[in-house]
């Protein structure tokens, strides 16, 4: 691949995505932790593992490149990474906690399939047939996770429309359950 323009961009979008990955890695297990339901706990930690071989991919594409993914920090994941913290540290009820999360977590898949379409679209350019395959698994990995939420969502809101706000908190069935639920975590 000779060297151009398009090719530096390439390299540095892959570095942020690599970033991004590994940040995600660090803030999925507090978010599984989190979670109240156990659908979207478990979504969590499938994601996890499918992180981890999203950013064994990018390595893969790097060492292709004879490039190193180091060096550059995903400011964009960092703010949303933060976010999602936020709600966490806030303590709400746990359907508006679930609610909140799945919109966190959709939030960082559309970073996500947005960034991957992008460098897919750039290794297609360059001829890096090999990368192209791999982005595009991963992107089809990231569109997969964003349609289970979507899923997840259905319910979960309906759930956080259903219950009363913090005034009336532990009357709402699913709350006082969760609620015992979290005493016996810890």
């Amino acid at each position: 691949m000779k060297p151009s323009r398009l090719k530096h961009l390439y390299i540095e979008e892959l570095k942020d995505l690599y970033s991004a990955e590994n940040q995600l890695v660090k803030a999925l297990p507090k978010m599984a932790k989190a979670a109240t339901s156990l659908e979207l706990r478990a979504g969590f930690t499938k994601h996890l593992d499918q992180t981890i071989a999203h950013a064994a991919r990018l390595e893969e594409i790097f060492n292709a490149l004879g490039e190193s993914p180091k060096g550059k920090r995903c400011k964009g994941m960092e703010g949303l990474i933060r976010e999602g913290g936020a709600l966490i540290v806030q303590d709400p009820a746990p359907e508006e906690l679930d609610a909140g999360l799945i919109c966190a977590a959709q939030r960082v898949e559309h970073y996500e399939i947005a960034g991957y379409s992008c460098v897919s679209t750039y290794a297609k350019l360059l001829g890096d047939d090999r990368a192209v395959s791999l982005l595009r698994q991963t992107l089809v990995d990231e569109k997969e996770t964003d349609e289970k939420l979507c899923q997840l969502a259905g319910n979960i809101n309906l759930e956080a429309a259903d219950s009363e706000d913090s005034d009336g908190a532990g009357s709402h069935p699913r709350t006082a359950t969760v609620m015992k639920g979290k005493a016996a975590r810890a």
